[in-house]
């Protein structure tokens, strides 16, 4: 057999690659088990000579690990997921990459080929978990096995070609002394909320998307004394709870025929049968707010919980509805007593312009004799003319 040996310069040209990565792809798709950096080199270096390729050892490793990433990763994304400072990737089509870094989007000049390929990576990733992306099932949610979030989309709900979201999480939660270093929160806010978190205070974390929500939560936790049993609820795991006894249950999906479905309102339910001092819902969204309600108010003080809302009023509001999607028969007023006697803290996280993280507001709430939430504002960073001092909102909507 005739070799060509290459200027050791020169890349691996794209055709040659592709032949490679076809035969490989053949070769593991068939189940065998992923090889380790070596023997994928070696098996390179073999497919680059059985087509009359001689390629520096260096080429050849840099080819490997490239494919590596293709065929056992998220291909060119993998470079992307290995920057620390990266928070979310979002693939709006194959040509089309944007990331959040240190707070701001900014476009990537990567391209993902095309959208087929796009479909294969995410649908190999995926494979393993038991899920399906295809006509039938176009969205799917997924948990890397690094604890990335991966949610993805394909035509004909969308219309950009497959798109893909991953948000990544820290693998060490970041500490009170950080968040203070960083600007989050102020020294004094820090240890007025150690010491509500130690005093059994029921505390919600409301904000907007990526407003930091779940890192305070993860710091909240971290407040809690050792000798206390915790049962983590999440829809997904998001949170980095570092505590010596805690459980973490997460909801799990219905299967393709329909059954099997395990939502977080059976979770928090059974949770209740699980001995816990504390439970921590990740996000409350929709009719598990009533049972999270009605367990910090018969024995399970100290409850913690994150939900989406732009303002603490509107996380009232929000709780209402929320209830009222529990399909029990509870008159408003009904409602507010639960929210009212349930609810200690709520702690409001914002997204300043700049892309940083900050907690805005803490408010206390109780219920009135006649039905309305009391609200007393007790920090503001921002103040604003409304919030002064203690303030009566009938359904925190006013």
């Amino acid at each position: 057999m005739d070799l060509t040996l290459q200027d050791t310069e020169e890349r691996v040209p794209a055709d040659v690659k592709e032949a490679v990565r076809g035969r490989l792809l053949r070769e593991f798709a068939s189940g065998a088990e992923a090889p380790g950096a070596g023997e994928l080199e070696g098996r390179v270096e073999e497919e680059l000579l059985a087509g009359g390729y001689l390629w520096p050892r260096r080429v050849v490793r840099a080819l490997a690990g490239e494919l590596s990433d293709e065929l056992f990763g998220l291909g060119p994304l993998e470079k992307l997921m290995r920057d620390p400072e990266i928070s979310e990737i979002m693939v709006n089509g194959p040509d089309s990459v944007y990331v959040e870094k240190e707070g701001r989007l900014q476009q990537v000049d990567l391209s993902l080929g095309d959208g087929p390929r796009v479909l294969e990576l995410v649908r190999r990733i995926i494979g393993p978990l038991n899920l399906r992306l295809d006509e039938t099932s176009p969205m799917v949610d997924a948990r890397l096995p690094d604890g990335s979030r991966l949610n993805a989309v394909i035509p004909p709900l969308s219309l950009n070609g497959p798109t893909v979201t991953i948000r990544r999480f820290r693998k060490r939660p970041f500490t009170v002394e950080e968040l203070v270093e960083m600007g989050t929160l102020t020294p004094e806010i820090a240890s007025f909320i150690r010491k509500a978190v130690a005093h059994r205070a029921n505390i919600i974390i409301s904000g907007g998307t990526s407003s930091g929500k779940t890192t305070l939560l993860n710091m909240l936790s971290s407040f809690i004394p050792e000798e206390e049993r915790l049962i983590t609820i999440e829809d997904a795991a998001e949170l980095r709870i570092e505590h010596a006894h805690v459980v973490s249950l997460e909801s799990r999906p219905a299967n393709i025929e329909g059954r099997g479905e395990v939502t977080v309102r059976d979770l928090v339910r059974n949770a209740l049968r699980m001995r816990p001092d504390r439970i921590i819902v990740g996000e409350v969204r929709g009719a598990e707010a009533l049972d999270m309600l009605q367990a910090m108010n018969t024995g399970h003080p100290g409850s913690l919980s994150t939900a989406h809302a732009n303002s603490p009023r509107d996380l009232l509001s929000r709780l209402e509805t929320m209830v009222l999607m529990s399909n029990i028969d509870l008159d408003l007023s009904a409602i507010r007593r639960q929210i009212g006697s349930a609810l200690d803290l709520i702690v409001h996280t914002e997204r300043k312009a700049d892309g940083r993280r900050a907690l805005g507001r803490i408010i206390s709430v109780s219920c009135t004799p006649d039905d309305d939430y009391d609200i007393e504002y007790l920090y503001e960073s921002t103040p604003v003319q409304a919030a002064a001092g203690s303030d009566k909102a009938r359904g925190g909507t006013s």
